[in-house]
């Protein structure tokens, strides 16, 4: 991660003929947002004097308290690589802050920020996380809109010729390289049409950003291609969803993994032992936040690797908690649940909280379970004590209300607006009358 300063940043800009900077920040839903100034008023960005209109933001204020000011963060500055040469189009992330100089507790960013101070206070000195996000990329009409025609029939690590997104995939890598990402691999998953993409793991608030901007460049080469890249959870009835499973991990104030124990039977902490636990009490909670929308329901069903049941092991990958073969260093636990519509400030803000909690209060973990949950009978799983996930967006939504904890890391400004969004979606979604039940229902009635 490059540090720049103002100067440094206006020292860049120059050289490399950057005409526009996009001053970025993320609303409650997750979704990007931008105001993009000319490069004449970037001394105005760089001294925290921009301001827009907060009342026109999903989840942020009412037109009578409007005023939002725009805070970048010099580390995030970066210069995308497409473009006229002599009229670059930058980029900084920025915070959002009020007019008296307070944080905005309705930003994402600056949430996950004030949960990192307590992380801080509790000796921790970062969270570290490794996303993986997959996506489908789709044809486009002749009007240049997506289609519901996947581009390839690859399966998992399939090459070309059945891997037609193979180039398209390679150009997002090579413009990720180009913008400081370190590419740990790039693949075809197992679904037709399906992508994964991973890079290195890196401190929460970093990842937080990369996620955001691996989004926007994913979108803008598939582009370039004539494609459609999407993050939806479940587009394509009967194949596997696409999911964001979070690789996470505390480190202490000596750069040390505090997951690891080389002297436990699996090389697992204590702490990291309480932080399942608490993923694992929050669960149901969690879900509200790691899958926010309607569609991520589709994905949470058995048989499509998604997790179903709220359990834990070092050995299978059927539960909601996996504990990845690495250790030393690479330590980690994996939460396998998070899908990538999730806000990735919000789901990391409210894990920390989660874990935090849990260490403090030396939760109990349960026993792991070692054998594929999804081969055993309905009995077998209630005898074991394993519980579902939430099945629905309602559901989650109905646990989230009753976790105080998991509200406690949203802050109450961003816990009521989430919950009033979803709750209108959910119940938009009720009032559909879908295609399915025209096609089941229409002549049998």
């Amino acid at each position: 991660m490059t540090h720049w300063t103002a100067e440094q940043i206006r020292q860049d800009v120059e050289a490399k003929n950057v005409h526009f900077i996009r001053l970025m920040f993320t609303d409650v839903n997750g979704q990007l947002k931008n105001v993009e100034i000319p490069i004449s008023q970037l001394d105005k960005a760089l001294d925290n004097k921009m301001m827009f209109d907060g009342s026109s933001i999903e989840g942020f204020v009412r037109i009578e308290e409007s005023d939002m000011y725009l805070y970048p963060d010099l580390d995030t500055y970066l210069v995308l690589p497409w473009g006229r040469h002599d009229q670059k189009v930058a980029l900084l992330i920025c915070d959002i802050y009020l007019p008296n100089g307070k944080p905005f507790p309705g930003d994402p960013r600056g949430n996950l920020k004030r949960n990192m101070e307590a992380m801080h206070k509790a000796g921790f000195k970062d969270f570290m996380l490794g996303p993986e996000a997959e996506f489908f990329l789709f044809k486009l009409d002749e009007n240049g809109d997506p289609t519901s025609e996947v581009n390839d029939h690859g399966g998992y690590f399939d090459l070309a010729p059945v891997d037609t997104g193979e180039n398209c995939r390679r150009d997002i890598v090579l413009t990720l390289e180009e913008l400081g990402f370190e590419i740990e691999a790039s693949h075809h998953e197992g679904a037709i049409g399906q992508h994964e993409i991973d890079f290195k793991y890196s401190s929460v608030l970093h990842a937080c950003d990369q996620i955001q901007i691996f989004k926007l460049i994913v979108r803008s080469v598939a582009r370039q291609h004539n494609l459609h890249a999407t993050f939806m959870p479940k587009p394509v009835f009967g194949i596997a969803g696409s999911g964001m499973h979070c690789n996470l991990s505390f480190f202490n104030d000596q750069g040390q993994n505090v997951f690891y124990d080389p002297n436990d039977s699996i090389e697992l902490s204590q702490e990291a032992r309480y932080f399942i636990a608490g993923i694992l009490e929050h669960a149901k909670a969690l879900t509200a936040i790691a899958n926010p929308i309607v569609n991520s329901y589709k994905r949470l069903v058995p048989e499509y690797e998604a997790p179903v049941y709220i359990a834990w092991s070092s050995q299978n990958r059927s539960p909601l908690v996996r504990i990845p073969s690495s250790r030393g260093q690479s330590t980690r636990v994996e939460l396998r649940s998070v899908d990538p519509s999730a806000n990735p400030y919000l789901i990391m803000a409210s894990l920390i909280n989660v874990g935090l909690n849990a260490i403090d209060q030396k939760l109990d973990l349960v026993d792991p379970v070692d054998e594929n949950i999804y081969a055993m009978d309905e009995l077998a799983i209630a005898q074991a004590g394993i519980e579902k996930l939430p099945q629905t967006l309602a559901e989650a939504l109905f646990h989230l209300e009753k976790d105080d904890i998991v509200k406690e890391s949203l802050g109450e400004h961003i816990f009521e607006n989430f919950l009033e969004s979803k709750q209108m979606e959910y119940h938009d979604y009720e009032m559909q009358v879908t295609a399915w039940e025209i096609d089941h229902y229409l002549k049998q009635y």
